[in-house]
């Protein structure tokens, strides 16, 4: 593997649900850019089979798993992986879903549970990880998965998207406060990816679900890996604090009307939403 580009041979790397989608693949790209990676996932089966496919590429990496809302096996684990890879350099927080519900039939468990599995989550992860960092006296840089929905409204997911909004707000905060310490936070914020949870579907509901996307099409995993990679490596060693919209130009048009194809089918129920 090669990436000396990006200046981060060697380096230790936490990908927090790396076992898929845009985890899956900010795994992989930080595996091929030179560092050590260590693949947290809630399925240890997924989380594995990331690390054997570093491995057939010459990569190096190991395989963590829990449930990361949890915060003594998400603490521990971020332990672990310090020990392990000699250090964390760089952390990617790739965990998210959104619970779809009209806000006034909202149940508060579930507002509860969407921000502790979109926001709440990534704060305890980046407080241990800056803790860790801190102690090293090397500093580092993290990146977070926002959403277009924590931008503008989240019809019949507002729950996801006030969390995400948060998680924005939270990374400026975050990349204040640790800038001493030589710590970077950014946020890559997707808009429509085709992921596990959002799949390519045939070919009519794959035009609709591209309305209002200005370049036609659904993003990739792909996509947003490379925006992460960017962020972690040294091409934006002056950039922190900063939101970067992945979104083929989504956010420059009016509002993609969630409530038509997703209403009977979201209404109630729980869906993935990008990561």
């Amino acid at each position: 593997m090669s990436g000396t580009a990006f200046g981060l041979q060697g380096k230790g790397a936490l990908v927090l649900g790396g076992g898929q989608g845009m985890g899956e693949a900010t795994a992989m790209a930080l595996a091929r850019a030179g560092c050590r990676v260590a693949v947290f996932d809630y399925e240890l089966e997924r989380a594995d089979r990331m690390v054997a496919q570093i491995e057939a590429e010459g990569g190096s990496a190991f395989s963590l798993h829990g449930d990361a809302l949890d915060d003594a096996v998400l603490r521990t684990a971020i332990a672990d992986a310090d020990v392990k890879l000699g250090g964390i350099d760089v952390m990617a927080s790739i965990i998210g879903m959104a619970a779809w519900s009209p806000l006034v039939e909202m149940a508060t468990e579930t507002w509860d549970l969407d921000h502790r599995r979109n926001l709440r989550y990534v704060f305890v992860a980046a407080q241990a990880v800056a803790q860790h960092m801190i102690d090293r006296g090397r500093g580092g840089a993290m990146v977070c998965i926002g959403s277009v929905d924590g931008i503008r409204s989240a019809p019949y997911h507002g729950a996801y998207g006030a969390a995400k909004a948060g998680l924005i707000h939270l990374v400026k905060t975050m990349a204040f406060e640790w800038a001493s310490s030589g710590i970077r936070v950014n946020c890559v914020t997707p808009g429509s990816i085709v992921s596990p949870r959002i799949p390519l579907r045939e070919p009519m509901l794959e035009r609709e679900m591209a309305t209002g996307i200005p370049m036609g099409e659904r993003g990739s995993a792909e996509d947003i890996a490379k925006a992460a990679l960017f962020f972690l490596s040294d091409l934006a060693r002056y950039v922190s604090g900063q939101n970067l919209a992945i979104d083929g130009g989504l956010l420059t048009g009016p509002l993609f009307d969630y409530g038509k194809p997703m209403s009977e089918t979201g209404k109630g129920g729980t869906i993935g939403m990008p990561n």
